[in-house]
């Protein structure tokens, strides 16, 4: 309506104004009406531009409050009104004595939401984290020294679990309590037919091999069949099947009748390949000849690996124990050895077993050692597991070696 009201001022002015000049400039107007004309012109812009100005005026007043009311709604935004309705003072009383039993649930809701998980938790087991053992000494500190050794006492392998201690596990498995073996040690024992033998075995090792810190496990690798004997072949089966299961570093071959006489002499293996029956009863306590490395002797498996084990190739007795020395020298390698005092052995007296006699074609077979060591050995081994028994006191792994008929 104001700028309506303000064009319509402004629209008679200018009619009225242009009304005064066409009269001043009319030629039928006398003198002195046109100096009332005159007069009235002026009178008349005096007024205009007044009107104007104020109207100018009015205009900038009018469009500044409107801007500053526009920023300060911008500012303060109002809140939004609620379509609800404004509910009784009476409901909303009721529901302000509702609210704290409803807020009261809610908050025993949650906690024992929280108290559940908790009580899960206790129920739960807690992973402890065994604590790292120390290493063991270097020098067990619980060896005896010389020990009695007698085979006169008849013993049965099914009853020589009672002897030793329940701390052997199912598999003739042992590790030390309170400290971490130096060494993880396999030890393999070719057999067949010694039963009694084996017996005397487990009865005087286990306790030995204990005192001396080993993790160990005992693994007899028993040849099917009544085929020819083949002592090393089997130790080499010991040797590739002893791995599938736990991760030795260490392989002590043993013949089965043979018993140390003292605990000092270590079941473990050293920087270089180590003979330990050093000193049989049967050869009065003295090597047979000095590169006899037969009976009872360690390698690393750096080492076992690096001659290629054992030949596969000497079917019955002797040879073998020739042909591993040959190895060992031919690799440039050294054969450590015990004392003659600490590396005694008794061995079990008994006769030759059958399909296992001496063999003339053997030391004939010493002469290619150089030749044959590295196609013959733990890379051209071949055999088949037909039974895996794990007892006790040991494992014994019953092998098909494709033994000749004797």
């Amino acid at each position: 309506m104001k700028r309506s009201f303000k064009a319509l001022s402004i629209f008679t002015l200018v009619c009225l104004g242009c009304y005064i000049v066409v009269l001043y400039f009319s030629n039928d107007t006398s003198l002195s009406n046109k100096h009332v004309a005159r007069e009235g012109y002026d009178k008349l812009s005096q007024i205009i531009g007044e009107r104007l100005n104020q109207m100018w005026v009015k205009d900038k007043e009018e469009h500044e409050k409107e801007k500053q009311q526009h920023e300060g709604k911008e500012e303060v935004k109002p809140p939004k009104e609620t379509e609800q309705e404004v509910k009784p003072e009476k409901e909303q009383q009721e529901e302000e004595k509702n609210e704290p039993k409803e807020t009261e649930e809610k908050v025993m809701e949650q906690d024992e939401k929280q108290e559940e998980p908790k009580e899960k938790e206790q129920k739960k087991p807690k992973k402890t984290q065994k604590p790292t053992l120390p290493p063991c000494p270097e020098v067990p500190p619980n060896l005896v020294g010389p020990i009695a050794v007698d085979f006169s006492v008849p013993r049965v392998l099914e009853e020589m679990g009672k002897y030793v201690s329940d701390a052997v596990k199912e598999g003739g498995r042992y590790k030390p309590e309170f400290c971490t073996a130096r060494q993880k040690v396999a030890i393999i024992i070719p057999f067949r037919h010694r039963e009694q033998h084996l017996a005397h075995w487990l009865y005087y090792l286990h306790p030995i091999l204990m005192r001396q810190q080993l993790d160990y496990g005992v693994y007899v690798i028993h040849q099917a069949g009544e085929g020819i004997f083949n002592r090393a072949k089997l130790m080499n089966v010991g040797y590739m099947e002893a791995l599938k299961e736990y991760d030795y570093n260490c392989f002590v071959f043993s013949d089965v009748d043979l018993v140390p006489l003292d605990d000092r002499n270590l079941y473990r293996c050293y920087n270089e390949p180590r003979h330990l029956a050093v000193a049989m009863d049967k050869f009065n306590f003295r090597l047979p000849y000095n590169t006899y490395f037969g009976g009872v002797s360690s390698l690393s498996k750096e080492n076992f690996l690096q001659i290629n084990g054992f030949s596969n190739t000497y079917w019955g007795w002797g040879g073998e124990d020739d042909d591993i020395y040959k190895r060992i020298i031919f690799k440039k390698l050294f054969i450590s050895r015990p004392s003659m005092m600490i590396g005694k052995y008794k061995m079990v007296r008994h006769t030759r077993d059958p399909h296992n006699e001496s063999n003339p074609k053997n030391p004939d077979k010493l002469r290619q050692t150089l030749w044959t060591m590295d196609q013959d050995g733990i890379s051209n081994l071949e055999y088949l597991v037909t039974k895996t028994d794990k007892q006790r006191l040991y494992t014994m792994i019953t092998v098909n070696i494709k033994a000749p008929s004797g």
